[in-house]
C-alpha cells in the first residue's frame, strides 16, 4: 500500500538493445499490460511508446525503443534515431540484452555509441532462464568492462522472473517531483495508434520472408457508435504488388484473419466491441516517405 505522505517521484527510464533483446515484452510485463506490440521477428517495434508505471509514490515513465541496428532505408533511420533520442531524454537507460545471444555485434555497436555519452546505464541480462547461471556472470564481467553499468538485473521477461527486484529499484532511482502523467494513464498511444499497431502484429505474426517488415498500418477512421462500439478503418500499405496478394490470401483468406485476430486483440484491450476494416494498397516506397514516416509516429532529423 502507497504511502501517502511519502514525498512523489517520477522519472524517464529509456529502454535500449538490439532487435529481439525481449525490450517490448519486458516493458509489457513490468506495466501488466500490453503497451508495445510483441513478435518473434526483429524491428518488431518502429517508434517510441512510452509505459507508465505507478509504483507507490514513484511513477516510472518507460520508454520502449526501437532496436537498434545498420539502417539502410529512411525508415530505419527514423527508427534507430528514436531510439537514441529516447536514451538522450532519459533520467536513466536499461540496456537490455539477450543472454543467450551474448555479446553480439549488434550490442557491441550499441555499447560503443554508449560510450559517447549516456544517462545513468542499467544493464538488464534478459531470458537467463533458458541459461545456466555460470555462463551469465562472463558476459556480465565482459559488458561491465565495455562500461558503467550502476545496477546490474538478471531477468526473464517472458516468465516474469526477477522483475520485482527491478521494480523496486526504479521507483528508488527515479528524481522527487511531481508526476508526469495523470496516475490512471497507462500510455502515449493513442487508440488510432494503437488499433494500427495491433493490426501490423499480426501482419508480423501470419507472414513471412519481406512482407513483415514492408508494411505499414495506418488508421484512417474511427467512428464511435451510440452503442458504445466503435468502427476502426485500418489501410495496410505494402511495396509491391506481391506482397499485397500475400497479404489478402486466397479469396481474402489472409487479410480476414488478420482482420479477426486483431479486432479480437482490440477489442480486449479497449473493453469494448470493435468492428474493423482492412484495406491493403500497394504503395511503392512508402518506407522512404516522410509524410508516412510521420503518420506512423517517426520523426526524421537532419
Amino acid at each position: 500500500m502507497a504511502d501517502d505522505s511519502a514525498p512523489r517521484r517520477a522519472g524517464i527510464a529509456a529502454v535500449l538493445g538490439a532487435p529481439n533483446a525481449g525490450k517490448s515484452t519486458l516493458v509489457n510485463r513490468l506495466a501488466g499490460t500490453k503497451v508495445s506490440i510483441v513478435s518473434p521477428k526483429p524491428q518488431t517495434t518502429r517508434f517510441r511508446v512510452r509505459a507508465v508505471l505507478m509504483l507507490g509514490q514513484s511513477q516510472v515513465v518507460l520508454t520502449d525503443t526501437p532496436g537498434i541496428f545498420r539502417p539502410r532505408r529512411r525508415l530505419d533511420r527514423a527508427m534507430v534515431q528514436a531510439a537514441w533520442t529516447g536514451a538522450q531524454d532519459a533520467d536513466l537507460a536499461l540496456l537490455v540484452v539477450d543472454a543467450r545471444a551474448g555479446l553480439t555485434e549488434g550490442v557491441a555497436s550499441i555499447v560503443e555509441g554508449l560510450k559517447k555519452g549516456s544517462p545513468p546505464l542499467w544493464l538488464v541480462l534478459n531470458k537467463t532462464d533458458l541459461l545456466d547461471t555460470k555462463r551469465l556472470l562472463p558476459l556480465t564481467a565482459q559488458l561491465n568492462e565495455q562500461l558503467t553499468f550502476a545496477e546490474t538485473f538478471m531477468v526473464s521477461a517472458e516468465k516474469g522472473d526477477g522483475l520485482d527486484r527491478l521494480s523496486e529499484k526504479l521507483a528508488e532511482a527515479v528524481p522527487p517531483g511531481p508526476w508526469l502523467f495523470p496516475e490512471d494513464e497507462l500510455s502515449d498511444l493513442n487508440e488510432r495508434m494503437l488499433a494500427a499497431e495491433i493490426v501490423r502484429e499480426q501482419i508480423l505474426r501470419q507472414t513471412h520472408e519481406e512482407v513483415p517488415h514492408h508494411a505499414t498500418v495506418e488508421t484512417e477512421n474511427w467512428e464511435e457508435r451510440r452503442d458504445g462500439s466503435v468502427r476502426v478503418d485500418c489501410t495496410i500499405y505494402v511495396a509491391r504488388a506481391t506482397q499485397k496478394a500475400i497479404l489478402i490470401g486466397d479469396g481474402g483468406s489472409r487479410v480476414k484473419e488478420i482482420g479477426r485476430r486483431a479486432r479480437e486483440e482490440l477489442g480486449k484491450l479497449l473493453e469494448r466491441r470493435v468492428h474493423l476494416f482492412l484495406n491493403v494498397k500497394e504503395r511503392p516506397g512508402w518506407d522512404e516517405e516522410r509524410a508516412r514516416l510521420r503518420a506512423i509516429g517517426l520523426h526524421e532529423e537532419g
